[in-house]
């Protein structure tokens, strides 16, 4: 039997997502006429195949075929709010939400059959949607459906039995992946119908260029051209036709004029720049001793070591495939209706409202599924756009997509860091002290979240937002900077320090793991390094400090399903081979994963394959638990070997596909993954785990390989030569 879990809990004691939705019609309604339950979500479809797991979820918890479960798009108005789908806590928050709604549903539908029925409601069972007592059919939800008031605020059921579990930990197949593979899938991007204009927007030539002058006299004389939008430094053109657009905007960029200003660092002293910088520094060094009941030693006898190492991770971009897109129609009376990929469709609204000054109820934000989104990309930035150019359109729908240029330089940047260890070791080997810090701009700039408008567009308008800085989330939410700052292991921590960068002239916000992939790559490379020099397995030396059984056991997995050691040296192509360990529990909480990894090394870093063992709790769907595990470590060995954003002194440069290239399909890994299922623990998210310990993986496997530690990413065979040559 399976246990029953309850989501994080607020200040009331009802889950958070609860708290804030307790209608159960916010959550769920019985369609008679398709014979569904339609379930209300506020989380959104990225591509991660969330909404099938919370599917799953209502079908077993109402006892209904998943088939007849409709899971309705999120859309302000009409679906619970729950912020943002973010940092793997859609099954944490919505799933494990609409699992004690949904049992409420049934109490309540059972409570109602029985007293129909003149039985006790413990004599009733439901199984595929009907009620049955005592094998006599009394109904099924949907001859009920009236009979049952939905209307009501949720409260704690009597504790319904667990008879079964038909779709709890089975691979339910992924909802539309029939449509997606055969190219009928309505993506946001196809949403084209016959009254639609095509927008776009005119990108300044750096980050701080101001307009000085424009001339749109040859733009106005274009055939199709419906308007052109001025509004300060911020320029959009309204065409008929796509191409028309397109073209318009070509001389409208030829007839500008801007005044620009360097604002950025220097590309090669990035790490040391921010270190120099204004900073907001919060130590949780105190936080982690405490948790681990480990202190540092105050020796002074002079026998232990000092490792003292820095480490640093560039800029990265997200690089959707798909660039960002959306759809907006502004009424007569300002009503608004906006169609977007976002992550946060009522976050965005509040923006909306914010720059447009239009009541939030007047605005409708409905998403529609777009490019894989793997953190705050370009979408609530080109819905702005959508929005803006749509007060000039008279009524009519716009649609904006931006550009290849526009999606990886003008979205927001996955944040630098930079990282600097420094670590007492005794004699034996011994970890005494551990100090981490960390410098980076903040890793949110969300829409929602501060007193004005975090969207691009708005900063560029004649009464422009204020540019904001990114912040970090507490550290209890998951921490920006700070993710995973605290070691995963049992060790005496003196100092752990999160330096957030205050003024950072990059826009920069969250990127898939956040601050867990510099921070873990350092910490990584860190053991590695001593267990190397103390001439220690490293997986031994990484279960000598631990004491979680969990985390032990990933471990433990990962060795076996690798076949750790691997053997070392050179194979028949004379690339020298190397094997490599990285462990985390992402944000301290939440899903275990150890990873090794083999690299080849000749004229290039090849990452040959990846064995992974993950322990993400209760496991709802193992198929979309193995695609999420499976798709971040591919997306790691990415960041991890070749992606990195350059720069200017006023501009981001990487405007297309070979100016910052990403993994392609004849570079990704051998991949094996095992699941460690534990039932009897609550579900955990399955999206970013993997990502951290791979890189740190593939650094430990390099230096396995040829002895060569390197400590800033993406480690390239170019910058493998640079270090050899700076330690001859």
């Amino acid at each position: 039997m399976k246990a029953a879990f309850t989501p994080l809990a607020s200040e009331t004691g009802l889950p958070t997502s609860i708290a804030g939705n307790p209608l159960i019609s916010t959550w769920v309604r019985v369609d008679t006429h398709s014979r569904t339950v339609q379930i209300y979500s506020g989380k959104v479809e990225l591509g991660q195949n969330i909404l099938t797991a919370i599917g799953q979820i209502a079908a077993h918890e109402l006892r209904v075929p998943f088939e007849c479960i409709e899971m309705v798009r999120a859309c302000t108005g009409l679906s619970p709010d729950e912020s943002i789908t973010s940092g793997s806590l859609s099954i944490q928050h919505s799933g494990m939400a609409v699992r004690l709604i949904c049992r409420r549903v049934r109490h309540l539908f059972v409570v109602r059959a029985a007293a129909m029925h003149s039985v006790a409601p413990e004599s009733i069972t439901v199984a595929a949607g009907i009620f049955y007592s005592d094998n006599v059919r009394v109904g099924d939800y949907w001859d009920l459906a009236k009979e049952v008031d939905l209307d009501v605020s949720y409260a704690d059921d009597a504790g319904l039995p667990e008879k079964e579990t038909p779709y709890v930990s089975a691979s339910v197949p992924a909802l539309g992946i029939m449509e997606k593979s055969t190219g009928r899938y309505g993506f946001i991007h196809d949403m084209l119908s016959d009254r639609v204009l095509h927008g776009r927007i005119l990108r300044p030539p750096s980050i701080q260029a101001t307009l000085i002058d424009i001339d749109p006299t040859a733009v106005q004389q274009m055939k199709d051209v419906v308007a052109i939008a001025r509004d300060g430094s911020l320029v959009g053109v309204l065409a008929e036709q796509e191409y028309i657009a397109e073209r318009a905007l070509v001389m409208l960029a030829q007839s500008a004029s801007w005044q620009e200003a360097d604002c950025l660092p220097d590309p090669g002293s990035l790490g040391a720049w921010m270190r120099e910088q204004a900073c907001d520094t919060i130590d949780y060094a105190k936080a982690a001793s405490t948790a681990s009941g480990i202190h540092p030693t105050t020796r002074e006898d002079g026998d232990d070591s000092i490792y003292e190492s820095d480490y640093d991770k560039p800029f990265i971009k997200h690089a959707s495939i798909g660039p960002s897109c959306a759809y907006a129609i502004c009424h007569q009376d300002d009503r608004l209706h906006v169609w977007t990929h976002s992550q946060g469709v009522y976050n965005l609204r509040t923006d909306l409202a914010l720059v447009f000054g239009v009541n939030e109820r007047h605005i409708v934000v409905e998403h529609v599924p777009g490019a894989g989104c793997y953190g705050h990309n370009g979408a609530d930035d080109v819905a702005f756009d959508a929005a803006w150019l749509s007060r000039y359109a008279k009524g009519r729908q716009v649609r904006v997509q931006w550009s290849r240029a526009d999606e990886l330089c003008w979205s927001p940047q996955g944040p630098a860091m930079s990282m600097h260890l420094e670590v007492r070791v005794d004699k034996e080997g011994r970890i005494q002290d551990w100090q981490h810090q960390t410098w980076s701009p903040g890793h949110s700039l969300r829409p929602g979240r501060a007193p004005t408008s975090t969207l691009l567009g708005s900063w560029y308008q004649a009464q422009a937002q204020s540019v904001s800085s990114a912040i970090n989330a507490p550290i209890v939410a998951g921490g920006g900077t700070e993710r995973n700052l605290i070691p995963s292991y049992d060790l005496p921590c003196s100092r752990l320090a999160s330096h957030r960068v205050l003024h950072m002239p990059v826009r920069t916000s969250s990127l898939r793991c956040l601050g867990a992939f510099g921070n873990v790559f350092a910490i990584e490379s860190m053991l590695d390094t001593i267990a190397a020099d103390f001439g220690v397995d490293p997986i031994d030396y990484r279960l000598g400090i631990l004491s979680d059984p969990r985390a032990i056991n990933v471990l433990q997995e990962v060795r076996k399903i690798s076949g750790w050691p691997g053997s070392t040296g050179t194979d028949h192509n004379d690339e020298a081979v190397g094997w490599g360990v990285g462990y985390a529990r992402y944000k301290n909480k939440g899903a275990y994963c150890a990873v090794v990894a083999k690299v080849l090394l000749g004229h290039r870093v090849v990452v040959d394959t990846l064995f992974i063992a993950v322990d993400v709790g209760e496991i709802i769907n193992p198929d979309g638990v193995l695609q999420q595990i499976e798709g971040g470590a591919i997306q790691a060995t990415s960041w991890a070997t070749m992606e990195e954003a350059h720069f200017s002194g006023r501009a981001l440069m990487d405007d297309d596909w070979q100016k910052y290239p990403v993994i392609r399909f004849s570079d990704v890994p051998d991949i094996e993954i095992s699941l460690l299922d534990r039932p009897d623990q609550p579900p955990v998210g399955a999206g970013e785990p993997s990502l951290a310990p791979t890189a740190a993986a593939i650094a430990n496997a390099i230096h396995n390989a040829i002895g060569v530690r390197l400590k800033q990413m993406p480690m390239t065979f170019e910058r493998i030569n640079q270090t050899i040559q700076e330690q001859v």
